[in-house]
């Protein structure tokens, strides 16, 4: 069986030397390329959001410090679960992505909280790209 009928392609690059085997594989290419650049978008703004989500989360964390709170709500977290598993079906997305999503930014921010509130409140050097 040849690499095509079992579904392994010999060739995953998709460039100028892709398009040239045939109108086809041109107009694949084009709109790869510009499906990636959407793609691209969306990276790029998501990766801003992050920024200013943590640049809130960060907030929190200094408020917590001061006022005494432990760095995890294990309220908040649950809420926030139920929460985006919610937002994840009603877009139509899987939502054990929306809960791999959510772990990640919980567990950056609680690390965060933790460094915060070891600091005395000084989110320090923390946000130093803010």
């Amino acid at each position: 069986m040849d690499d095509e009928a079992s579904g392994h392609w010999r060739d995953t690059t998709v460039d100028a030397e892709a398009a040239s085997r045939g109108p086809e594989a041109a107009q694949a290419v084009a709109h790869i390329r510009q499906l990636r650049q959407s793609i691209d978008n969306i990276d790029s703004a998501i990766i801003s959001l992050l920024a200013e989500r943590f640049k809130f989360t960060s907030q929190v964390g200094v408020l917590k410090a001061q006022a005494g709170f432990a760095p995890a709500d294990q309220r908040r977290e649950d809420y926030q679960i139920t929460r985006l598993g919610r937002i994840a079906i009603d877009a139509g997305l899987d939502p054990q992505i929306a809960e791999m999503y959510r772990e990640f930014v919980v567990t950056e921010a609680k690390k965060r909280h933790q460094r915060i509130a070891e600091a005395g409140g000084d989110p320090g050097v923390l946000d130093v790209y803010a």
